[in-house]
């Protein structure tokens, strides 16, 4: 189950770096479900849980103002999958298990990709299609999706394996019907 932990709080990372940092430092510090081992206790401790809340709140507000977005952008791409990497190696006791240098190089590629898909794909289309009106609505979508995942991830790391196969079968199922659409069609 922590290793599905693990890849769910990684790739919610790529969203957004934050958020699933504070939940996991939040579980941490006032519940069992999330047991941190040295070096990555310092997550629950209270400099740390407030110095992640401040910087949500900047993340959250900047990823809003047009312009200041696209620099937000470039920033937290360093950010994320450091957040991701991060999270892979504290996931409860998945450290213990999987050598640490792998595990974050795994965290890291997962929210990298993330991050990637986000940035250089998702965004640009939506900025284009919208002329940057519905980069606001994407943005809070993205911090609920964040948080959501993190959540399960933590919670019910099951349902949220179920969750990646089911999204899994549904983008396969798209891309081939938009390459039967295209086949059908008659050319000109």
């Amino acid at each position: 189950m922590d290793i599905l932990a693990a890849f769910g709080l990684s790739a919610s990372a790529g969203l957004n770096a934050y958020i699933p940092l504070l939940v996991v430092s939040l579980l941490a510090r006032f519940t069992d479900l999330v047991e941190l081992s040295d070096p990555w206790s310092v997550m629950e401790s209270w400099w740390i849980i407030g110095l992640l809340i401040a910087l949500s709140l900047v993340e959250f507000f900047a990823d809003k103002i047009p312009a200041v977005n696209h620099v937000n952008d470039v920033v937290q791409s360093f950010i994320r999958p450091t957040a991701g990497a991060i999270l892979f190696a504290a996931s409860a006791n998945v450290i213990t298990d999987i050598h640490p240098v792998i595990s974050m190089a795994v965290g890291l590629l997962i929210a990298g990709g993330v991050n990637a898909v986000k940035s250089l794909a998702v965004r640009p289309a939506v900025t284009a299609a919208s002329a940057g009106t519905a980069n606001v609505p994407v943005s809070i979508l993205e911090d609920v999706v964040s948080t959501v995942v993190s959540l399960v991830s933590v919670i019910l790391p099951v349902l949220l394996a179920v969750l990646l196969v089911l999204v899994g079968i549904l983008i396969i199922w798209w891309v081939s019907r938009r390459t039967v659409d295209e086949r059908d069609e008659p050319k000109d």
